[in-house]
């Protein structure tokens, strides 16, 4: 039976899909308002940085902005390693090999 998948995996394979969507937007927001120096009052700016920070600060740690003159490359990390789960998790659900390019 391989290859084929339920219900129920295709409705988890869509609910994951939106997940990794919505973060990966998010990032992308998040790296996008840093560059208008925002108040970092604002609910939505305060919004963004509680839901990539988890995934940002880590790859500020492998990567730091001092070693690339400045420049934070963690949103590109970040996108990077969500890709690449988002490939295996998808290979191992639906029983495939996993190709991440």
């Amino acid at each position: 039976m391989s290859g084929f998948t339920s219900g129920l995996e295709m409705g988890l394979i869509e609910v994951l899909q939106i997940v990794f969507s919505i973060l990966k937007f998010l990032i992308i927001a998040a790296a996008l308002v840093t560059w208008v120096s925002p108040d970092p009052r604002n609910p939505v700016v305060q919004f963004l940085f509680r839901s990539t920070e988890w995934i940002l600060r880590p790859c500020r740690w492998i990567l730091p902005p001092r070693a690339t003159r400045g420049i934070d490359f963690s949103p590109i990390v970040a996108i990077l390693l969500i890709v690449l789960v988002q490939a295996v998790v998808f290979g191992v659900l639906l029983g495939r090999p996993v190709r991440v390019i």
